[in-house]
């Protein structure tokens, strides 16, 4: 896989110190049947996201307008939640 950490690892580690993000392309990303079919004309091997794959969060600051727009709805969430949540 070439996923890549992501260069505000240490902002996000404040946020959601649990998660380890990266950037990576939308074949590695796996994403939700219904957001993949909104992303026609975006290559497997453009990286278009930033996220920790495994949690399903993702960092709107680093990943493309219309992937974010294709997630909303799904089970991905975005890191903005995490940070918005009651200590």
């Amino acid at each position: 896989m070439s996923a890549r950490a992501c260069p505000d690892w240490p902002a996000l580690m404040e946020i959601a110190p649990n998660l380890q993000f990266r950037h990576v392309t939308l074949g590695e990303a796996r994403l939700p049947v219904d957001a993949f079919v909104q992303l026609e004309g975006i290559g497997a091997d453009e990286v278009v996201l930033c996220c920790d794959l495994d949690a399903h969060v993702f960092n709107h600051e680093h990943t493309e307008d219309r992937v974010v727009e294709a997630l909303r709805g799904t089970h991905w969430i975005d890191v903005r939640e995490i940070a918005e949540r009651p200590a």
